[in-house]
């Protein structure tokens, strides 16, 4: 049966990869619905390089990295040792795609560290741990810092077209659940600080008798000449009980113990 007018018959390989654009849709919103649910930023990486492994073709192993300028290297998430050392070896020779190539690239494909001469110091010491190919994938850059998605392989050519491709699409999805988990953990942390710093203002009224504001001040005064943060003056009186700042117009207490 003739086929007129540009239309696909059933069955050809338009209509296969629209069913498989339309899965890895699927699959990339169930991803990212669940990175949504996580518990703080460090499960939300973790999700982020365990979902990475999953479903990126020809990854094994994979790391979540945050580079500050282009020199210092921390692995944030992991999904082994293998790829903490490969992240190390890239700080160690001073070289590497996440040092380099990915501030302004969206992509770093290494086929085969054997034959790799970008960063040849790099690529031996990643071969030496048994890597045979990797993929970088940027997932933000904010002045100088950089966060990387760093996948690996054992075997040379591990990484095609395809894998690329998805690389970026799910680190589309994994910037915006990275975004928002630290969203949330800042609003967390501003709200366990107010309610620190009004648990020790109440204690401060309560030991010597003074206004809110008196008692605010004393904590501001102690924070700047210790040189510490308010939320750490904070916290040490309400978990000691034995801080005792001066209180203007009022005598000092004996410690609680």
């Amino acid at each position: 049966m003739s086929v007129g007018g540009g239309r696909e018959r059933p069955g050809t390989s338009a209509d296969h990869d629209r069913a498989r654009g339309d899965d890895l849709a699927t699959l990339l919103s169930e991803v990212a619905q669940t990175l949504q649910q996580e518990v703080g930023v460090g499960a939300t990486l973790q999700g982020v390089v365990d979902g990475a492994v999953a479903l990126v073709p020809g990854v094994e192993h994979a790391s979540l990295s945050t580079i500050v300028r282009r020199r210092a290297m921390v692995t944030r998430a992991s999904s082994g040792e293998l790829p903490e050392a490969v992240d190390r070896a890239q700080v160690e020779t001073g070289q590497g795609p996440c040092l380099d190539t990915l501030y302004e690239q969206r992509t770093a494909r290494l086929p085969s560290m054997a034959r790799e001469r970008r960063w040849p110091r790099f690529a031996a010491r990643a071969r030496e741990l048994g890597v045979g190919s990797m993929l970088a994938v940027q997932l933000f850059v904010e002045g100088d810092s950089l966060g990387a998605l760093n996948l690996f392989s054992s075997v040379p050519d591990a990484f095609g077209d395809e894998s690329e491709h998805v690389a970026l699409l799910f680190a589309s999805h994994a910037a915006v659940a990275m975004s928002g988990a630290q969203e949330q953990e800042s609003l967390r942390g501003a709200i366990d600080s107010r309610d620190l710093i009004g648990q020790a203002k109440g204690i401060l009224m309560e030991r010597h008798k003074v206004t809110a504001a008196a008692a605010f001040l004393v904590l501001s005064r102690v924070s700047q000449t210790s040189n510490r943060t308010l939320r750490d003056v904070a916290s040490e009186l309400v978990r000691q009980g034995s801080f005792e700042p001066p209180v203007p117009g009022a005598t000092p207490a004996a410690p609680r113990r």
